[in-house]
């Protein structure tokens, strides 16, 4: 058995390439073929708007170009410009870690220092012997020393920081995702906002017609005054919902000037209406395999699973024994003049070998922490990937339900719409009651908020599927220059 140590550790040592500690395995895909129990299948609302998914289709980069809006386009692009502050700090942060990873090299190579020095000095002999002197000394003198990395303990702790350079590119993409969505779900909320508001407007005016109505009415005696008086209490209610309203659509448009980095003063911007983004029809569906190679999230749950695990390997190189090798060549004198001369020469040659012996157990459990630290990473890197298949699977479900929501939502208005006309009518004649007016006001108002609400999810909703999907970030060229 001891013969077979030696006859690995001698293997290392020559080949230069064996590194203890494990070797990092990509951890296994999800296997299942699909994200619902239940197949994926066209939706299509009242309108006969329908979407469908097709397996394995091509995610853009652009994927909000889907929508049809060159207002969106301009609004997106101007938040993704380089100067956002947002991507100006991940990509410093990303060269940060690149440079970290090109210091880390330095440990692959032999390290040279020269020295210069000069030193004036008093030298007292024991009392009795000689006299005490003063004299100069001048040095120059170069050094190398090479720390040979027999365990790869240093090829560990390079790999590590060429993960935490994975982890920045796609912390990176992450950002170039989450910020277009960002925009993308502000731009849809402030289109809603509006809609909501002429929604508002448009009950407002019906109500003020009913009151002129009722105001005659109660002027002929064919009505109660209580009457004018309860319709322009609702008249008061509606109009107290707009400035709500409003606050909203501010609060939105200060948004987006903040995700494009600018200051809400500075901003302008193509107001978006829900008329002006069109659903996509065909909605790309990665296969299950695909998705942990697209999220970003995952690939950095990943390359940290993958840093933790080298780390077990730096702390192993740890307890085992270290070789320095260095040499240095110099020469002295206490004459700048005589410092050519071959009597100031002198060099020496070194090696050290190195064995922890005993430290109060700290390598030991600095290694038992290393393991419990991949461990970790192990258990947040599956739980990354659970989420990320929950995520995709509520949005399909979602998509599917917000079809469903909108098709009632549209039947819900044309009736609305419908009594609405009917009871203004049969109002002005004075066969309807006002309490039945001021109802079909109210259902009428909520109906149209209703629907312009489940346009607006719908939408979000299939922004949501290509952010869960990863975004196809992949296929940018402005990542792939990095």
């Amino acid at each position: 058995m001891k013969f077979r140590r030696l006859l690995l550790a001698s293997q290392c040592v020559v080949g230069a390439g064996c590194s203890v500690g494990p070797n990092f395995r990509r951890p296994t895909t999800p296997d299942d073929p699909g994200y619902t129990r239940e197949p994926m299948k066209e939706t299509v609302d009242a309108g006969g708007i329908g979407q469908h998914y097709v397996e394995g289709g091509v995610i853009s980069a652009n994927w909000w170009k889907m929508l049809r809006c060159p207002a969106l386009d301009a609004i997106v692009n101007e938040a993704l410009a380089r100067s956002n502050p947002h991507i100006e700090g991940a990509v410093a942060t990303l060269r940060q870690s690149q440079d970290s990873l090109r210091a880390g090299y330095g440990v692959f190579f032999p390290q040279l220092d020269m020295h210069a020095g000069a030193s004036r000095q008093l030298y007292n002999p024991a009392p009795g012997t000689l006299p005490s002197s003063t004299f100069n000394l001048f040095t120059l003198s170069g050094t190398v020393s090479y720390a040979i990395d027999i365990w790869g303990g240093s090829r560990r702790q390079v790999e590590v920081l060429g993960a935490a350079v994975e982890a920045q590119q796609y912390a990176l993409a992450g950002v170039y995702v989450m910020l277009s969505s960002n925009v993308v779900d502000a731009v849809i909320a402030q289109a809603a906002y509006r809609d909501e508001i002429e929604a508002t407007k448009a009950t407002a005016v019906l109500l003020r017609e009913q009151i002129r109505i009722a105001i005659a009415q109660e002027a002929g005696g064919t009505v109660a005054y209580s009457n004018v008086l309860s319709l322009q209490s609702q008249l008061a209610s509606i109009e107290a919902t707009l400035p709500p309203l409003e606050q909203k659509i501010d609060q939105a448009s200060n948004l987006l000037a903040v995700l494009s980095g600018t200051t809400p003063f500075s901003w302008r911007h193509t107001p978006v209406s829900l008329a002006d983004l069109q659903l996509p029809q065909d909605l790309p569906l990665s296969i299950p395999s695909q998705l942990v190679r697209q999220r970003p999230d995952v690939l950095i749950a990943e390359a940290k699973l993958r840093a933790a695990n080298a780390t077990i390997g730096i702390a192993t190189a740890a307890m085992l024994p270290s070789l320095t090798l260095s040499a240095g060549y110099g020469v002295n004198s206490p004459s700048i003049g005589d410092l050519l001369s071959p009597a100031a020469l002198f060099w020496n040659l070194a090696a050290g070998l190195t064995q922890p012996m005993f430290h109060g157990g700290t390598l030991y459990y600095q290694r038992q922490a290393a393991i419990d630290a991949r461990d970790a990473a192990a258990a947040d890197y599956r739980e990354t990937v659970l989420s990320a298949f929950g995520q995709v699977a509520d949005t399909l479900r979602g998509l599917g339900h917000d079809a469903d929501a909108l098709r009632a939502q549209t039947d819900a208005v044309t009736a609305a719409e419908k009594a609405l006309n009917l009871l203004h009518a049969n109002y002005q004649a004075g066969i309807a009651t006002y309490l039945q007016v001021l109802v079909a006001d109210d259902q009428y108002l909520q109906t149209r908020m209703g629907y312009t609400q489940a346009i607006a999810q719908r939408l979000q909703d299939t922004v949501a599927l290509y952010v869960a999907l990863g975004g196809g970030w992949w296929n940018s060229p402005v990542m792939s220059s990095g």
